[in-house]
């Protein structure tokens, strides 16, 4: 139950490594507080996707008593982000014929929809659409023609499917640990709400998600949407690649990249060193922390020049005036901001979430970027008056009316 006169929002990041549970309020200040924070292992998910639903549920089970009991209220629903490699983006084009001299909204939402009319593959569905720029007889560059005059309207609008069984078991999960789902929301877009300028979003800049199993990519610029993609390795395959490399358990690997790893060779002292415990041995032995990065380094270079390959794909990379943004856990990685800068040759840096109050310390770092981003959104839907709850046998039934105006809600 939520606070008299105060709006709480839930936002659950359903990763393939944590699932992380964050609950904020708007107070009388209108800024965003954080008060509670719930995490646990995710032990059902493989690269974004839902391999068993019942560990799932009790990893949902676990984060969300936890983020409740720590912000002394209850929720009944929550925001929930996506990924997966079955996440797939695309841009599209709609052009209709004004029939009065004024655009109104409902030319807005004709020329959205004949933007949208692609053919898609029975198994998958539009979970965004998101408008980038309209053009009036000719004329680009008008991020919302209502009340413009005009006989031609145009639409660029970049969407988003996701496939209907992955996100439909999402959706499942989190009802039967007892939650509604508000909304679901692409993650590296709820990345890029909370830790974004708008700066940042007007010249141009790059969110690079590295989370456990997937690294999710969005392009913004001019304020909108131009790109996004989902790559299928994440922080996961440097601790397969260190345990077998090193022959050490998987726990042993993961301990290691997060103590001593680096990204970077040239950040580590050739004389330092780590105990480890080889699989099977009962000794510790010394491992220099070069040979360490020898391993993480080649594997991180090559998730960059994967993202590297994706940004230039999407024909928008000379428009990246502001960088690259980093979030995700393994953004936590020594070194791989200065490996990053050195490959696209951008500034970088990591995403810390921005613009909130309260337990500020508690999401203070890149992977808790995606659970605040989920809340920010969520209070931004709330004030905008829109509630559309999903069930896992409903999911996309009212897709139409989840179209966003981006310009006005997800960036503002």
């Amino acid at each position: 139950m939520g606070r008299r006169g105060h709006s709480i929002v839930m936002g659950l990041d359903i990763g393939t490594t944590k699932v992380c549970a964050i609950v904020g309020e708007v107070q009388d200040d209108a800024v965003v507080h954080i008060i509670g924070v719930g995490s646990a292992p995710s032990r059902g998910l493989k690269k974004g996707v839902v391999v068993n639903i019942d560990s799932t549920v009790e990893s949902i089970r676990q984060a969300v008593d936890e983020a409740q009991h720590t912000a002394g209220v209850t929720t009944s629903s929550a925001y929930v982000g996506i990924a997966g490699g079955h996440i797939m983006g695309i841009n599209s084009t709609g052009i209709i014929a004004v029939k009065g001299q004024e655009i109104t909204l409902r030319e807005i939402h004709q020329v959205i929809d004949a933007a949208r009319a692609v053919s898609l593959p029975m198994d998958r569905e539009v979970i965004h659409v998101l408008p980038q720029e309209y053009i009036v007889d000719g004329q680009e560059g008008i991020l919302d023609p209502l009340g413009l005059e005009g006989r031609r309207l145009e639409a660029k609008v970049h969407i988003v499917t996701a496939a209907v069984t992955s996100a439909h078991n999402i959706v499942r999960c989190v009802n039967r640990a007892g939650l509604e789902v508000e909304d679901i929301v692409l993650e590296q877009l709820a990345s890029g709400e909370a830790t974004l300028t708008a700066e940042e979003r007007e010249l141009g800049a790059v969110i690079i998600d590295i989370g456990g199993g997937t690294t999710d990519i969005a392009l913004l610029t001019g304020n909108s949407v131009k790109h996004t993609a989902v790559l299928a390795v994440g922080g996961n395959h440097i601790t397969s690649d260190l345990a077998f490399g090193l022959n050490i358990l998987a726990p042993e690997a993961e301990r290691l990249k997060k103590s001593h790893g680096c990204a970077y060779s040239k950040l580590v002292d050739a004389d330092t060193s780590v105990e480890v415990r080889a699989a099977g041995e009962r000794h510790l032995r010394k491992l220099p922390c070069l040979e360490l990065c020898n391993i993480i380094e080649p594997r991180v270079e090559e998730m960059l020049q994967m993202a590297q390959r994706e940004i230039m794909r999407s024909t928008y990379a000379e428009s990246i005036s502001a960088g690259i943004v980093l979030t995700g856990g393994t953004a936590l990685l020594r070194g791989i901001v200065e490996l990053a800068e050195t490959l696209f040759r951008l500034p970088v840096r990591c995403g810390i979430p921005v613009g909130i109050m309260g337990q500020v310390e508690m999401v203070n770092t890149p992977m808790y970027a995606t659970g605040v981003g989920l809340v920010q959104y969520g209070i931004k839907q709330q004030a905008y008056g829109r509630f559309h709850k999903f069930s896992d046998e409903h999911l996309f039934s009212r897709v139409y009316h989840r179209m966003r105006d981006w310009f006005g809600e997800f960036f503002t």
